[in-house]
């Protein structure tokens, strides 16, 4: 068998041009699915990742019939003394971050002469559930509990209406009788996220006052939970105790989600099968023009006694070489290029998805380099796939027959 790696060496070596951009192609199929798999896996996370943040939390407590598409303000929709609820579950549960109460509602802002619809998200200030949006704060201070007419504004909102800190705005509000309510506030602060879909249509103001100016005083939407470790989303749901409320978790509120992962994960199996197909098909035609010029050294092999399994062993030998070393060369490009992005990301800008349609994708993506699976399925994919596409090749010079391949003039 030694013999017949020597002799795939020395043909592989032969043409080295063309043996190289055989390898070269399934280098680029390698490290492009590996960096294509990583991003796709890295935007889904960080999708979950920002609805759980920034919408639903990893569990939350509402009334039966709340929905946060219609934002209903109806004391029959919402949680009574939401605050001593949150409170109790906070304190009582050590793997809870955060619980804190949330009221949305759905209102209009004027500023000048303009108008844009938003969701005004009444907080509990100083909760750690609100991190992501003190930590984002771009400009201005942030809210105080005892604050009656400051308001956070989104950064793409402020840009697009020359919005600045200090500068006064007109919100109309739904509220709770079914009429609206107009007030006037001020912009303490201007926040990211890095969500355009969530920033450029989303207000803060504290809870307390979020809850007279929709007239419902003591009442909130939601009880919102954090967790310091998702794993535990089963074993926190079991423990909280809130009789005539349902307690939904991240899977449940995040279905679409997880339904569009599974889709890319199957069209990623696609997209991957295609590349592959490609590269299995430029070794397919290297082995065959190898066929075509080798055919009379075919023939005088056969003629010393080569058998024909070992003519087909010389030809998946080869094809071996070429998939080996073009998966690893493939590993050195794309696994440094995934963690050289997974740490810095690449700006993708506002893809133009709404944060009512329940996902949340943010302007920047970050691959994810943690996932093993892909790279043992794609070099295995890769191996297993272009040495198959040697042995058609293979059958075919196995086939020669040495008398008539003496005679060629190949």
């Amino acid at each position: 068998m030694n013999y017949i790696l020597k002799m795939s060496l020395r043909n592989l070596a032969r043409n080295k041009r063309r043996s190289i951009f055989s390898a070269l192609a399934i280098t680029i199929g390698t490290a492009l699915l590996l960096f294509m798999s990583a991003t796709i896996r890295g935007e889904m996370r960080g999708s979950l990742d920002l609805t759980i943040n920034l919408y639903t939390g990893h569990l939350q407590i509402h009334t039966k019939d709340y929905k946060d598409s219609n934002m209903s303000l109806k004391r029959a929709d919402m949680i009574e003394s939401p605050k001593e609820i949150a409170g109790q579950i906070e304190g009582s549960i050590s793997q809870v971050k955060a619980a804190t109460p949330r009221l949305n509602a759905s209102g209009v802002l004027a500023y000048k002469n303009e108008t844009i619809g938003i969701q005004v998200i009444g907080i509990d200030p100083p909760s750690a559930a609100n991190n992501i949006y003190r930590e984002g704060l771009v400009e201005g201070e942030f809210l105080t509990a005892n604050d009656r007419d400051g308001v956070l504004v989104g950064l793409p909102l402020a840009e697009s209406l020359g919005l600045k800190v200090g500068d006064s705005i007109d919100l109309i509000v739904n509220t709770s009788d079914g009429n609206a309510d107009e007030q006037q506030f001020i912009v303490r602060g201007i926040y990211t996220t890095d969500t355009p879909g969530y920033d450029k249509t989303t207000i803060f103001m504290p809870l307390e006052k979020a809850q007279t100016i929709t007239r419902t005083e003591n009442y909130a939407s939601m009880i919102y939970i954090l967790l310091n470790n998702m794993d535990d989303t089963a074993k926190v749901k079991d423990a909280i105790h809130a009789p005539g409320y349902v307690i939904e978790d991240w899977r449940e509120m995040n279905k679409l989600i997880i339904l569009v992962e599974q889709l890319s994960n199957a069209m990623m199996v696609f997209f991957n099968l295609m590349v592959l197909g490609v590269t299995s098909t430029v070794i397919m035609n290297t082995l065959l023009m190898a066929v075509y010029e080798r055919t009379r050294e075919m023939g005088i092999l056969g003629a010393l006694g080569m058998k024909t399994n070992q003519v087909k062993a010389l030809f998946l030998t080869e094809a071996s070489l070429l998939a080996i070393g073009g998966v690893l060369a493939g590993l050195v490009i794309g696994i440094p290029l995934v963690y050289y992005y997974s740490h810095i990301g690449f700006v993708v800008g506002d893809l133009g998805i709404s944060a009512n349609s329940g996902l949340m994708f943010g302007n920047v993506i970050y691959p994810d380099a943690t996932n093993l699976f892909d790279v043992i399925s794609i070099s295995l994919a890769g191996l297993l796939i272009t040495i198959a596409s040697g042995y058609y090749p293979a059958s075919q010079a196995a086939k020669l027959e040495p008398v008539e391949a003496l005679h060629s003039n190949n």
